[in-house]
Order: C-alpha cells, then sequence, then structure tokens
C-alpha cells in the first residue's frame, strides 16, 4: 500500500479492435481470499521504453521525500540509481473534492473537517528553489523562473537520462478519497482527465507564490501511474467514496478515458504517452476493482503488483513476513489470511493478463515488532517496534545492520531479530530470488516503493542486475530511444524578424528563433533552454536557417 504522507499505439488499437471482434472481447487492509474464474484473453504487450534487457525497473519517488527525509532527486543521479531505473513514479497528485480535478496548492494535509479534501503541495512540486549543489545539473535556481522544485529537477534527470520515463502518479493511500466520484459519469470522467493531461503533460500551472504558469511544467511527464486504493471496496482510507455497485465499471472506463485522451494528444505531438497503475494484491480488493480484467490492460501500458504489506504491526501480537515469496507452512493464521507474492502474482497470470504487462512491487522498508522472543517467524510481541516516521516501518538502510540476520529460500523471506525486535524486510539475497521468480515468469520486471529506503540502490541495483545478466525479457525497447540516423534538414527561409535565441528572453509557442545555423520553432513556453540540447525540448528543428 502507498501511503500518502508517505510499435506502441498502433499495436494497442489493433488489441482493441480484436477485443471488440472477439465479443466485446495496482497501506493495509485486511487480505481475504475470494474466487476468481480463470478466463483466456488476447493480450497485447506494449512496448516500454528500457535499458534493462527487456525489463521495467520502476521507482516511486514521493513529495514529502524533500523535508524531512531530505532526499532529493539529485541523489538519484549521485548514487548511479538513476541509471537503474526505466520509470520514475512521482507521488501523488490529488483529486479536488468539489471540481472532481487534479490541481495544485499549498494546503496541508489535514486542514479543515475533510481530511485530504484540497491538500497539495505545490511548493514541493515547483516552488521550492535549489542551490547548485543540491540541483541535478549543478546550477542554482534564480528567483523569476516559472519552474523549480522537484518538477525542475525531474526534468534535468531526464536530461541526464534520456530514456528514463517519468510518470505523474495520482492518488495513493491518502488521495484515493474522491476517485469515485471523479469517475462515476462519462462527464466526470473527461473532464478529471483533460485537468490532469492540462496540468501535467501540458503544464500549465496555477501562479503560486510566482512560480508556474502557462506550459511551465511541458515536457516533464510522460504519462500518469493511476494509483486508485481501492475501487469497489471498503478496505481503502477511512472517508473514501466507494461505489460497490459501480466502482468496477466506472474504473475501467476512467483507463479507458485516460487512454483515449492520452492517445489523442500524442497524435498532435509524435510523443507516446504511458499509462500505468499500482494492483492490488489483496484477492478481495483484486475482485470489487475489476483488476485483473484483461481487457482493462488495452487501456494500460503495463501494471505494478503490490508484492509486500502482507503482514504488519497492525497485529501487534504476532510477528511475521510483510513480503514473503512463496506460502509459509508455519504460518499459523486461518485460511484466507495467509497470503504470499506468488499467489497475487497468480491471480492476475490465471486471469489471463500478459505477464509482460506486470511488475513485481518491492518494499525499500521493513515492517516490524518488538517484544518478540523467538528469532522464528510466527512468534508473540507485545508491540509495534518503534520506527523513524512511522511506529513498525523503518528503512532498509537502517534495517540492514540491526540485530542478526535470516533468510528462508522455502519462502523467499528475510528478517532481523536482535532479541526484542523482528523485523521483516527484502535483503539482496530475497531480491535476487524474487529476480529470477520475475525471469521464470516472463514478468514486464519490477517496482519500488519507495526511493529513500534504499538510498544507495543496494536492493534495486541488485534486480537491475540480475535482469541485466538474465534472459532477455518480454519489454521491447522503445526504438524513439535507440540511435537513429540524423535526418538532412530541409532549408528554411527564416521570416523577417527572427532573432537570434537569447538565454534571458521569455518564448511562447510559435517563436523562432536562430541559433547554431539552424531555425527553431517554440513548442511552449520556454527560458535559457538552449535549442536542441534536449530530445525532448521546447525547440522543434525547422531546418538550416
Amino acid at each position: 500500500m502507498h501511503v500518502a504522507l508517505p510499435p506502441r499505439r498502433s499495436r494497442r488499437i489493433i488489441g482493441l479492435l480484436i477485443g471488440a471482434l472477439a465479443g466485446a472481447l495496482a497501506l493495509t487492509g485486511t487480505l481475504a481470499l475470494t474466487s476468481s474464474p480463470s478466463s483466456a484473453s488476447l493480450q497485447t504487450a506494449a512496448a516500454e521504453p528500457t535499458a534493462i534487457n527487456g525489463y521495467r525497473n520502476v521507482g516511486y519517488f514521493v513529495q514529502w521525500g524533500v523535508y524531512g527525509r531530505a532526499f532529493k532527486l539529485k541523489q538519484l543521479e549521485t548514487s548511479g540509481v538513476a541509471d537503474d531505473l526505466t520509470h520514475l513514479n512521482y507521488a501523488f497528485g490529488n483529486i479536488h473534492h468539489q471540481t472532481l480535478t487534479c490541481f495544485e496548492a499549498n494546503k496541508a494535509q489535514g486542514e479543515g473537517p475533510n481530511g485530504s479534501d484540497g491538500a497539495g503541495d505545490a511548493y514541493a512540486d515547483y516552488g521550492m528553489s535549489y542551490a547548485a549543489d543540491a540541483s541535478v545539473s549543478g546550477t542554482a535556481d534564480t528567483w523569476d523562473q516559472p519552474l523549480a522544485g522537484s518538477f525542475n529537477q525531474l526534468k534535468q534527470l531526464k536530461a541526464k537520462h534520456p530514456g528514463l520515463k517519468v510518470l505523474l502518479s495520482i492518488g495513493g493511500w491518502t488521495w484515493s478519497k474522491n476517485f469515485s466520484l471523479a469517475a462515476a459519469t462519462p462527464e466526470s470522467r473527461r473532464t478529471f482527465v483533460s485537468s490532469c493531461i492540462d496540468l501535467y503533460i501540458k503544464g500549465n500551472l496555477p501562479v503560486i507564490d510566482g512560480r508556474g504558469g502557462p506550459g511551465a511544467a511541458a515536457g516533464v511527464f510522460d504519462g500518469f501511474d493511476i494509483d486508485w486504493e481501492w475501487p469497489g471496496s471498503p478496505n481503502g482510507n477511512t472517508g473514501n467514496h466507494v461505489d460497490p455497485a459501480n466502482d468496477r465499471a466506472n474504473f475501467k472506463a476512467l483507463l479507458a478515458e485516460f487512454r483515449s485522451q492520452l492517445d489523442a494528444l500524442g497524435s498532435t505531438t509524435g510523443k507516446d504517452y504511458q499509462l500505468s497503475a499500482f494492483l492490488p494484491a489483496n484477492p478481495q480488493d483484486i475482485t470489487a476493482g475489476g483488476w485483473n480484467d484483461p481487457a482493462i490492460f488495452n487501456s494500460l501500458d503495463f501494471g505494478n503488483i503490490q508484492g509486500y504489506d502482507l503482514w504488519g504491526a497492525w497485529d501487534p501480537t504476532l510477528t511475521g513476513h510483510q513480503g514473503n515469496l512463496y506460502a509459509d507452512p508455519a504460518d499459523p493464521r486461518p485460511d484466507g489470511k495467509r497470503f504470499s507474492v506468488d499467489e497475487s502474482v497468480r491471480k492476475y497470470l490465471d486471469a489471463g493478463v500478459s505477464p509482460s504487462q506486470l511488475g513485481l512491487g518491492m518494499a525499500a522498508y521493513g515492517r516490524g515488532w518488538q517484544g518478540a522472543t523467538s528469532a522464528d517467524p510466527w512468534g508473540p510481541a507485545t508491540a509495534a517496534a518503534p520506527g523513524t516516521y512511522e511506529a513498525g516501518n523503518e528503512d532498509y538502510d537502517k534495517l540492514k545492520t540491526r540485530g542478526t540476520d535470516h533468510y528462508d529460500a522455502a519462502t523467499g523471506a528475510a528478517w532481523r531479530y536482535d532479541g526484542n525486535q523482528w523485523w521483516s524486510y527484502d535483503n539482496t539475497r530475497t531480491i535476487s530470488q524474487k529476480a529470477s521468480y520475475a525471469i521464470s515468469k516472463r514478468l514486464g520486471g519490477g517496482m519500488w516503493w519507495e526511493l529513500s529506503g534504499d538510498r544507495q540502490g543496494e536492493l534495486i541495483g541488485t534486480f537491475a542486475d540480475a535482469m541485466r545478466n538474465g534472459t532477455g525479457g518480454p519489454v521491447e525497447p522503445d526504438p524513439t530511444t535507440s540511435p537513429t540516423p540524423t535526418p538532412t534538414p530541409t532549408p528554411t527561409d527564416p521570416p523577417a524578424g527572427a532573432a537570434a535565441w537569447s538565454a534571458t528572453t521569455v518564448y511562447v509557442a510559435g517563436d523562432r528563433v536562430t541559433y547554431g545555423g539552424h531555425l527553431w520553432e517554440a513548442k511552449w513556453w520556454t527560458q535559457g533552454n538552449t535549442p536542441g540540447t534536449e530530445e525532448w525540448g521546447p525547440w522543434k528543428d525547422l531546418g538550416t536557417a
């Protein structure tokens, strides 16, 4: 569970047509098994960009990490973790309780009587100024630039890693409250999706404290990650709007609306915008939301299955595994309460979802108890163990040397015990085992919640290296990220008044300049972006000037 404190388009369209001709052919909760019939399905695995031997490696970067955690995007660059990622999901975007749209605001969580309603952190997103030593590019922000904060750092990270795709993740545990309302009608779905595209893809940010403006964040995001926890299910956060009768169908329709509008935009920009989802592990939630309906993967490029939070100190008296790969025969809990990653993965595969569209979710943190009297799993305890940010929860970086390490290959589980505290977590051995599992199942890769828990990339790099050294994965490379011959420019006579480019001048869409012997046209608002230096930058090369 995600806590908020804590040939591509043509192939997709072919899949939709085939489906129609065949007969109208994603932090805590109580888990309960339900049955779901297997069904055959025609799947078209969308090609995704990857630098890791045909696999995705997706990492979540949390909005609030720049504060108490002091974790900023430059650390992905200096640690080398950015080289091990194919996708970065920025968490999270919220849904406004009145307009049912994506929005930006500076309003603290919990203000007013309705909790998450209206909460947002535009300051972290695009308001915070970065000094040169904290910036990915090594350049300090200026007081008058329209885009600062993490959004600008994401832009700089992408400039250094052109193959990295950045998705805006909407929802999470705390900000899924209004998903059901936003998805309820065709009109509300169209309005909601359009607002998200306008805000995050087109980059039309509201001006807040001098930052933002039309097109200010254009080019930062390559699509969306949908983290609705959970459609049709009572297992989400207290206060969530839930429609058990209609959420499942509305969720499917919402994904189709995202796909339709993203593809429509792509037809005008030449980009293929991506859509992913955070997939539940809980069989009850899977069934309630229709998450393993293969038809929703005609809209999704891929989804990542939650492979953690299978147990935790919400029961303070019993230790146990939070991310075990296989079922543990020693698990004393009753039928319907014993869980494993493998069980969750099979829930999707048995329903006919293509394995190439599934990622295995892994945690860069552990869950723990204190007052534990046994080093073995499923022993007695008295309370949640103390954690840096939350009781019962601690980062991998802080756990990896605590007490004595234990590993059980039969269950694919690891834990640490110091005579009092008992912590379930992943280490390099369990990650290697999970990587082998993903390769054997022909899954599309893996996902990490969240990056600040493994700052030097010990776990993330272990998984990435296993992908590099294993059998080639099922995810095709994105041809747009492969070296291609540079086309011969078509000479274009510059219009009268096309001046030389200036780093201090503000340009808007349609403005033309000369630079390096070529004529360039601005695709959106820009200042200080040198023409021709960014693959997906704001300047279109019109040929020799």
